[in-house]
């Protein structure tokens, strides 16, 4: 395996997309060439930004209306399904009340895996496309996405969770631990990180014991 590479400005594309960067090295590359506000922006979307710096060498910046809040947030005026959603906290306070008043509109609700991360997606749109949300309308927006066991088409960016995801259905005789393995097998490479390419390059890495 070669080492990891730097994330610097003459980085190529290719070399940015089969790298993994951690989210600090993501938040510290975005400052240094430009990028407002990198700490209030999520790590796909900086990434977005770097790779649009590198094909171009322009720094664009979001479009995201809710990047930077101010004033009393939502939990300190009190969660409640009529309360429009202003200054969102992600924090356990606001995911308990999500969840509990989920189960009141289906008393056998489970959390389905990926679901968080869309209904935080499913938010930010809401807000950029200007409709006025409230925090009953993400409720029950999160019991739909719930609502069945059919698992979630892959989420863009989210690499490690789709790569275990596929590992896992297609290794049959692995195991999580396995995975994890893989996947950091794979995170140190030069490949693109999807179970396609370790598998088409399982000779290259260690093997799983």
């Amino acid at each position: 395996m070669s080492r990891k590479k730097k994330l610097t400005q003459n980085i190529t594309l290719k070399e940015f997309e089969n790298g993994y960067w951690y989210a600090d090295e993501i938040k510290s590359f975005s400052k240094e060439i430009g990028i407002q506000h990198p700490a209030k922006l999520r790590k796909d979307e900086l990434e977005e930004l770097i790779k649009e710096f590198i094909k171009t060498g322009k720094v664009n910046q979001t479009n995201r209306k809710n990047v930077i809040q101010s004033g009393i947030r939502d939990i300190e005026l009190g969660l409640s399904p009529s309360l429009p959603i202003k200054n969102y906290t992600s924090n356990k306070i606001t995911k308990d009340f999500i969840l509990n008043e989920s189960k009141k509109i289906n008393p056998n609700f489970k959390i389905k895996s990926g679901s968080r991360y869309r209904i935080n997606r499913w938010r930010d749109e809401q807000i950029h496309k200007g409709k006025k949300i409230t925090y009953g309308d993400l409720v029950k927006e999160f019991v739909r996405l719930n609502a069945d066991d059919k698992p979630f088409a892959k989420a863009p960016v989210v690499r490690y969770i789709n790569f275990l995801s596929e590992f896992l259905i297609k290794e049959k005789d692995k195991t999580r631990n396995d995975g994890i393995q893989a996947w950091h097998a794979l995170k140190a490479s030069d490949l693109p990180k999807t179970y396609v390419a370790w598998k088409k390059h399982l000779s290259s890495f260690d093997p799983i014991s």
